[in-house]
């Protein structure tokens, strides 16, 4: 098993967690600890990705070109990265990203539309900048789909192409299928990236390095959308228990995951019936807030309107289904009464 190049995306997929709240201050403390251990890769930007400041993704409560500014400065070896979600994300945004100083831009869609992606990967590729592909909610697709939809994006020039359990929907087997089928098609770096809401953050990561991804990602205590993400803290300890050295401090990871991240969580992060019915389901972990007030809004359960998602299939960018299965929720329970 070879050593997988780390991402901490603690400050991207963690900010939906905390509602966006992200400080410069937390951000600089957050960077000078991961760049202390020896993180390769520090993903910064909001949950959403750039531009996701909005009424749909929920607002920032500071300027996310202030708080990149802030990692890049804070950074002395680590590189900075964004993601970037088109509809979302401009070529505007992408290009002030890079201004600032990122290295990496992250370019993520439906694991199905990677044809929409081509001028982004074109346009990182002019800026000079890592590139790389993010087929999101890859439980709905087979390894051969996904594999010819990263070959595009590796025609477009991207650098590394990551298999994405958005959902936490993946058992190891289907991840070992997955991440096979891109790494047999493709001629680039594949990686992966786990959500923990059937528990399988780090069995996932692991079964993905068996079958070779050369990439991975991890949150400081799991912070991120709904169940959250694979620690980074665990997957060092657990990759330096097999023997294989990342180059990374786990005492530093320990400590920041415990006196920094710890402190500014609402909750600790469990696999409640809310994020076992989203993973079950195969729904985008990020809707899980948004479930949360519906459901409570409209008197219906979580369960209820994220299995209804789940039957519709529901995907990013698609969180306006989620009143809407509500309100008939609600409508059928009280005709019912």
């Amino acid at each position: 098993m070879k050593i997988p190049r780390i991402t901490d995306t603690t400050l991207r997929d963690g900010s939906h967690a905390v509602s966006h709240s992200f400080s410069p201050e937390l951000i600089e403390n957050v960077v000078k600890r991961l760049d202390e251990a020896g993180v390769p890769v520090i993903e910064v930007s909001h949950g959403a990705g750039l531009h996701g400041s909005t009424i749909q993704q929920g607002f920032s409560l500071y300027s996310e070109f202030d708080l990149i500014k802030t990692a890049v400065k804070t950074a002395k070896k680590a590189k900075i990265a964004s993601l970037f979600v088109p509809g979302i994300g401009t070529s505007e945004e992408l290009r002030q990203a890079v201004e600032i100083g990122i290295e990496t831009i992250r370019i993520a869609v439906h694991c199905t539309e990677a044809d929409v992606t081509e001028q982004y990967f074109r346009l990182a590729k002019e800026l000079g900048i890592e590139a790389v592909g993010f087929l999101m909610m890859s439980h709905t697709q087979s390894g051969k789909v996904l594999a010819e939809q990263a070959k595009l994006m590796e025609s477009y020039g991207a650098d590394c192409v990551y298999v994405v359990d958005s959902a936490g929907a993946l058992v190891p087997v289907g991840v070992k299928e997955r991440v096979s089928a891109l790494k047999e098609a493709l001629s680039i770096d594949v990686g992966f990236h786990a959500h923990n809401n059937l528990g399988l953050a780090i069995g996932n990561t692991l079964a993905a390095l068996e079958e070779g991804a050369d990439q991975i990602d991890g949150t400081l205590r799991g912070l991120g959308a709904g169940a959250g993400n694979a620690p980074t803290e665990v997957l060092v300890a657990v990759l330096n228990k097999m023997g294989i050295d990342t180059d990374i401090s786990l005492s530093v990871l320990m400590d920041a995951a415990e006196e920094v991240v710890a402190p500014i969580m609402p909750a600790p992060i469990i696999l409640d019936r809310d994020n076992l019915s989203s993973g079950y389901a195969g729904v985008y972990n990020s809707f899980l807030l948004h479930v949360r007030h519906a459901a409570e809004k409209f008197g219906v359960s979580v369960s209820e309107i994220m299995d209804e998602l789940g039957k519709r299939q529901a995907i990013a960018g698609q969180e306006d289904w989620i009143l809407d299965v509500a309100v008939e929720l609600a409508a059928k329970k009280s005709v019912r009464v």
